[in-house]
Parts: structure tokens; sequence; C-alpha cells
């Protein structure tokens, strides 16, 4: 299975992809999609979509895994995420390729065991799951490969529990 993590923004997208394969992760890719500066939305989100069409073109993941926006103190931010997680749920569709949301909370307690773990302890968790000497950089990328992991780590759970309700 080849999974594409999304940590949306308008300004700077991260994006990692794995594979698992039987109880192996292999790291695919990963990076930041960065807007031009101070371009208009529309221009950014058209940015956005054309580049991870690429993405999806190159790696051709079965599932795309999206972080919800945080919505917090500040609103105005969370309607770029918002719109930035569209764009990526949108490239995925209109590609017939499955989508799931994750909530910061359950990323980290997926990726970490705690949710509320520090960011710095899940790109730790990002790096030691993923057999990297160290954090993948930029910090919006390892961000990207946790939603990834999450998904992974959430579809085997869902397993393990359809093979117990048997």
């Amino acid at each position: 299975m080849i999974i594409l993590g999304i940590d949306p923004g308008t300004v700077v997208m991260g994006y990692g992809v794995i594979a698992s394969s039987d109880d192996e992760i292999t790291l695919i890719d990963y990076g930041c999609l960065n807007t031009p500066p101070r371009s208009p939305i529309g221009e950014r989100l058209s940015f956005l979509y054309n580049h991870l069409m690429k993405i999806v073109a190159r790696h051709r993941p079965d599932v795309v895994a999206v972080e919800q926006p945080f919505l917090a103190k500040n609103v105005k931010s969370a309607l770029a995420i918002g719109r930035a997680q569209a764009v990526a749920i949108l490239a995925a569709a209109n590609k017939g390729i499955p989508t799931f949301e994750y909530t910061p909370a359950q990323i980290k307690q997926r990726v970490a065991n705690y949710g509320a773990s520090s960011k710095e302890q899940i790109q730790e968790m990002v790096r030691l799951q993923l057999k990297l000497s160290e954090v993948p950089e930029p910090n919006d990328a390892a961000d990207a490969l946790a939603v990834a992991l999450c998904h992974l780590s959430e579809m085997h759970l869902s397993n393990l529990l359809a093979k117990q309700s048997l």
C-alpha cells in the first residue's frame, strides 16, 4: 500500500509518501510545496493542485491521508488550512483515490501513542519508524510523513479489530 500524507497549508504544504508491505515501512518521497510569495489565494491554490497532481501521477498512491485543520484562536489560519485541505482532497478525488482525514490529536496518538505529544516527539517518532538517521526537514514534510504513518497505524488497528470480530 502506498500512502500519500498531506500537511495542508496555503503558503507551504508538506507531503510525504510511504509504502507498506507486510510489516515493512519504506520511505518513498517527501518535501514541501512552497507557493509563490504574496500571490493571490487563487494562484496559490492552483499551484498546490497542479503540483499535487504531479506527485499523485509520479507515486500513484493507494490512499491519501490529510491532516484536518486545528481550530483554535486563529480562525483566518484555520480557514486557509481548510482551503489547502480541500485542494488535497480534490486532487485525490479526481484520480479516484480514497481520502482519509485525521485530527492533530489522532495523528499524535497513532504516531507517538500519546495524544498530547510535542512536535519534536512526533518528528522523532517519524525518524524512528522510518529508520532515518535524521528527522526529515522541513517540519511540514515531517508532519506530512506523520499523517501517512497515522493512516498506516489506523489501518492496522482496523484490520486487527475486524479479525477479532470474526
